[in-house]
């Protein structure tokens, strides 16, 4: 009953990916796979990671090669070399910075229930935010729709590449539905305009009627093809799209400050058997316990931003030493352009600084963003088989000031400094 065009494979996987050959020697590999390879070396062919290893099985590897003589090779003189950053909640190129409402395509306010609108329609591929995010060593980041409606539509994952089309950066169409709880739609709809919801009531009860209608849309649907007898009603694409958040094909992620919130996205999420993710969590360390039980991926941030509404009135870095010890599987945001995705590795960097162990830094920027976004078989550490996201830096960049040197995604190099030269 997919809308959505699954024989496209641009709407699927990176369409776009450097069919030449690198190589990565004299590097300091933190792969995330639960070892890091000093002295190091990484093999990427037509965008993929072939082959990485020690000194002590790079001639046995060399071996097996017919002919690395078109190879690129990097010396990244005892660098430190890691997956590519994730950011799992943004509105980078469908937001765009310094523009106005010319370059605000994230929110269709006209109404408060539009699941069926698609941030992929809105992305502006050149937006300099993209360009932002590779100097920062972000290589794959989600884009959602606003939060101003309670249902604001379907987001989809992208490879940060500058200067491609969006059809050349998605890597996965859609990625999720996005419900919000909380102030947001209150603001921009029962205060705004007077119409519903004017409650955080009329929020979870919108989204219940929606998910019903759906539901019966569904059972139509199957038994007009048991039958196939009868004549196919007009399709619905808003019923579509909550079908797919219904069957399980793709996640609900809440938008969801305030413990309350929080609670009802969980409660939510059991009463429909959604595969949920909670999206903010701000409150979250009032409710880390019920948050670890239930299992549910959660987004933090943008937590180096100001207390500007009352649902942020408990932001703190104390959150993720708090959800982490918990044992809440977390990833770090910034919200980009809330918090302009430049400080991503800063604000992991201030999470570190009030307790959250550096392990679990590197983790939440990488391999459980990657699971946040159903990508951990592609990205998110570095393995054979997955994509080439890599970045190199010239110092740590959470235990120092480090800076990115080099940033590839999908096997293209997206950014690479001028000074020293790799």
């Amino acid at each position: 009953m997919s809308y959505f065009p699954e024989n496209d494979p641009s709407l699927t996987t990176t369409s776009l990916l450097n069919t030449s050959s690198i190589l990565i020697t004299n590097a300091n590999l933190l792969t995330m796979e639960g070892v890091t390879i000093e002295q190091g070396w990484i093999h990427i062919v037509d965008g993929k990671i072939v082959g990485l290893g020690d000194t002590t099985e790079w001639e046995t590897y060399k071996s097996q090669l017919s002919n690395i003589s078109n190879t690129r090779i990097i010396d990244a003189q005892n660098r430190l070399v890691s997956p590519g950053l994730i950011d799992p909640h943004t509105h980078i190129g469908i937001d765009e910075e310094g523009i106005g409402w010319e370059g605000a395509d994230y929110n269709e306010t006209s109404e408060a229930v539009t699941p069926h609108l698609r941030a992929l329609d809105g992305i502006n591929p050149y937006d300099e935010g993209f360009v932002d995010a590779a100097r920062t060593g972000v290589t794959t980041v989600q884009v959602l729709p606003g939060s101003a409606n309670v249902i604001g539509g379907l987001m989809c994952c992208l490879k940060v590449l500058p200067g491609s089309t969006v059809e050349q950066m998605v890597v996965l169409h859609p990625s999720g539905l996005k419900m919000a709880l909380g102030e947001n739609p209150k603001k921009y709809h029962g205060v705004a305009s007077g119409r519903a919801p004017l409650t955080r009531m009329g929020i979870a009860g919108i989204i219940r009627e929606q998910l019903v209608q759906a539901q019966h849309y569904i059972a139509q649907q199957q038994s007009i093809e048991v039958e196939q007898s009868r004549p196919s009603p007009p399709r619905n694409l808003r019923m579509e799209a909550l079908g797919l958040a219904l069957e399980k094909k793709i996640p609900v992620r809440f938008h969801a400050h305030r413990a309350d919130d929080i609670a009802t996205a969980l409660r939510l999420g059991h009463e429909f058997d959604l595969d949920i993710t909670i999206e903010h969590t701000t409150d979250g360390i009032k409710i880390a316990k019920e948050l670890a039980s239930s299992g549910r991926y959660c987004s933090v941030g943008p937590t180096l931003s100001s207390r500007s509404k009352v649902e942020l009135r408990n932001l703190s870095w104390e959150t993720y030493p708090a959800l982490y010890q918990a044992g809440v599987p977390i990833s770090i945001t910034t919200d980009h352009p809330v918090l302009p995705i430049q400080y991503l590795p800063t604000s992991a960097k201030m999470a570190i600084q009030a307790g959250l162990p550096l392990d679990a830094a590197w983790e939440a920027l990488t391999i459980q963003a990657a699971r946040h976004l159903h990508l951990a078989d592609s990205t998110g550490s570095l393995k054979v088989g997955k994509d080439a996201d890599i970045v190199i830096w010239n110092t740590h960049p959470l235990t120092d000031s480090g800076e990115v040197a080099l940033t590839m995604a999908g096997g293209q190099i997206t950014f690479e400094q001028s000074e020293p030269q790799l």
